[in-house]
């Protein structure tokens, strides 16, 4: 299935549409619209339009100009008190008791 501009209607009750792709997720949404008429307008004027669109990256510009971020100072962590030791509680080793045995 190819990609399809779907209209609806948003909580306004004004018209809106979306352009999904083939698989059904959305690519592209537009404003809202008074009515279908405007709506339909503004989905031929982007049929018309977009593929021959230029793509303009106003991201390289701003980068540019913008001064190098500063690396944020390291967090500085609380020291780690050792853990208090427990006292061994071991149990005394059983006495192995020996069998009464008869001398040879």
């Amino acid at each position: 299935m190819p990609a399809k501009f779907e209209i609806y209607k948003d909580k306004k009750n004004e018209f809106r549409f979306r352009l999904k792709a083939a698989n059904g997720e959305i690519i592209a949404a537009g404003e809202s619209y008074p009515d279908k008429k405007s709506v339909l307008k503004g989905i031929a004027s982007i049929q018309k339009n977009a593929p021959i669109a230029k793509i303009e990256d106003t991201t390289i510009e701003a980068e540019a100009k913008k001064p190098a971020a500063k690396k944020p100072a390291a967090k500085k962590t609380a020291a780690k008190k050792p853990a208090a030791k427990k006292a061994a509680t071991r149990k005394p080793a059983a006495k192995k008791v020996a069998e009464n045995k008869p001398a040879e």
